[in-house]
């Protein structure tokens, strides 16, 4: 690895060869890691816009867990969506580490994702036929991780998330909270410093939801990453930096 990648790499977190070459995001500090600026998104159905997402302005400190509530239908889910590089807005401006992403190629922006962002979804979204280490597996072949790390690699997420024991087990044998944990597992694959989250305790009973919101309150406070989740669980605030109300597509709070 050469000086100039390694400068790249935030403390703590591994270094990958950047796919972006010269449009390389800057290094995290305790400084804003992602921003938005007159932020827009109108959805087009039939002879019908839905402006979903109506100038916001949102800014994410590194370290942080920051939340995104509001009712249904508010837009929360969008702008996670946008944030996370999965769909691209009406108009506005979307910074994540120094980068502009909004004029980034399809290309480059799956590989941005790929290498910056750890992704936990509501459904956990595990392979039923897989075991837990498998289906971590499958997220490091994905990231391009070479194959004779993937058992240890696999064994040593499971471990951090408290799956440790249940590495051979498969998503039948598991409750919903231990196959959310495995889905973080997931999502931890590459050291990946900012972790996105929709949803993730609405699976889960009071229990299992707790534990799932403080294994990632210590992901954000001990691994240096960044949390940016969805919810419309009120006991999260009580681990949550800040918090962003949405309501019909405004943003209220910051």
């Amino acid at each position: 690895m050469t000086a100039s990648q390694a400068k790249h790499c935030p403390a703590g977190h591994q270094c990958h060869d950047s796919p972006l070459q010269d449009s390389d995001p800057s290094p995290l500090s305790d400084e804003t890691v992602i921003s938005t600026r007159s932020l827009d998104m109108v959805f087009h159905t039939g002879t019908q816009d839905y402006h979903v997402l109506k100038n916001i302005d949102l800014e994410v400190v590194h370290g942080d867990v920051h939340l995104l509530m509001g009712p249904s239908g508010s837009g929360k889910t969008t702008l996670l969506s946008i944030l996370g590089g999965i769909l691209t807005p009406t108009s506005g401006h979307v910074t994540i580490l120094g980068q502009d992403i909004v004029g980034l190629s399809r290309q480059k922006l799956s590989q941005f994702r790929s290498q910056y962002f750890g992704f936990i979804f509501q459904g956990f979204n595990l392979f039923p036929a897989l075991t837990a280490a498998e289906n971590v597996q499958v997220a490091m072949q994905l990231k391009g991780l070479r194959p004779h790390v993937w058992q240890k690699t696999a064994m040593n997420l499971l471990e951090q998330v408290g799956l440790g024991d249940k590495v051979d087990y498969y998503p039948r044998d598991m409750s919903g909270g231990q196959k959310q944990r495995v889905a973080i597992a997931r999502a931890l694959v590459g050291d990946p410093p900012i972790v996105m989250a929709d949803e993730p305790t609405a699976a889960l009973d009071s229990q299992s939801g707790y534990a799932v919101i403080s294994l990632l309150r210590n992901l954000a406070k001990e691994g240096a990453a960044t949390v940016i989740m969805v919810t419309h669980d009120p006991r999260i605030k009580d681990v949550a930096d800040r918090v962003a109300y949405l309501e019909d597509g405004v943003l209220k709070a910051n």
